[in-house]
């Protein structure tokens, strides 16, 4: 099989990778990155033996019509996933025109790309659980949308776009609709690893007060790991469908610390401050999924718990 991944050397994209590489499948992925040795770097430490071979990463602008179809035409790829564009609610916020409109243009290139050569791979669309109301029930795939953001306002305008293709060339082009998930390879400014390096600064007497918005907001935290076998299921469903990806188990913002601050033996108490002015205007209290009907369809849910999450995000910090 031939795989497009846009975004590659994102979270998704590298865990993805691992996931379908091997045998006779080629990969191709898409980076805004001129140096890539961090995702290859990242790529033999999930999986040491990992071939890399039949791994391409080409360095072309998505924005750009020209240079997509021309990759669409060159390689004719089985599968393409897209996980391309920003992924910040908070760059977008300060870079709402610029931020919507990658999302958005990246996507209709992608698709206008397959349609105007009469090609249609099977396709999967990152969708974003940031599209939903908030409500304090847990969110399905029926749920309300209202988007609080650039950001979400174009992952929901890509989302409809995507059950407008589907039906117009019966195309298995489908979304997923994925919930809060974190990794060992998140960066710096995600909010796992902000309070693990305050955490390990406090340790070693190099800091002595983490600040946070809130302690009480609820969060659907998976592993990206765990979504890479749901992403491939929607994709190679040849009824074509959208899920929502999610754990069904929400997780506060203190729980979170607590874990964190537990395993270096802190008492996490006396080291928080509360800075309301750090939360963004709408945000939810509560943004927990319901992935009964991935479940259902696919006997999928996530394997790790987030304590084992932190874990591997925590020891993976510590080793690099």
């Amino acid at each position: 099989m031939k795989y497009l991944i846009t975004g590659i050397t994102g979270q998704d994209g590298l865990f993805l990778t691992n996931y379908l590489q091997g045998g006779e499948n080629n990969i191709i992925g898409i980076s805004r990155n001129k140096n890539n040795d961090t995702f290859f770097s990242n790529l033999k430490y999930l999986n040491n033996e990992t071939d890399l071979n039949n791994i391409e990463i080409k360095n072309i602008n998505l924005t750009i019509i020209e240079e997509v179809s021309n990759l669409i035409t060159e390689y004719k790829p089985d599968y393409i996933f897209n996980f391309s564009g920003p992924s910040s609610v908070y760059e977008s916020i300060e870079n709402p025109i610029e931020s919507k409109n990658q999302i958005e243009n990246i996507f209709l290139n992608l698709v206008n790309s397959c349609s105007q050569n009469n090609f249609f791979p099977n396709f999967f669309q990152a969708s974003s659980s940031q599209m939903f109301d908030i409500s304090e029930n847990k969110l399905h795939e029926k749920s309300k949308f209202l988007p609080q953001s650039p950001y979400a306002e174009a992952k929901l305008n890509v989302h409809l776009k995507v059950a407008d293709l589907r039906k117009k060339y019966d195309w298995n082009i489908n979304s997923g609709i994925m919930f809060n998930h974190e990794s060992e390879f998140r960066g710096d400014d995600y909010l796992f690893m902000k309070i693990i390096n305050i955490a390990i600064k406090i340790k070693e007497n190099k800091e002595d007060k983490l600040t946070v918005g809130s302690l009480d907001l609820i969060r659907d935290w998976s592993y990206a790991a765990d979504f890479t076998e749901a992403i491939h299921s929607i994709a190679s469903d040849p009824t074509g469908d959208d899920y929502v990806i999610g754990s069904g188990t929400g997780t506060t913002i203190k729980e979170v610390i607590q874990i964190i601050f537990g395993y270096f033996d802190l008492g996490w108490e006396k080291y928080i401050n509360i800075d309301e002015k750090l939360l963004r205007k709408g945000d939810s209290k509560k943004i927990v999924s319901e992935p009964k009907k991935i479940y259902e369809k696919f006997n999928w849910e996530t394997k790790t718990s987030v304590e084992k999450l932190i874990e591997k995000c925590i020891k993976f910090k510590l080793k690099n």
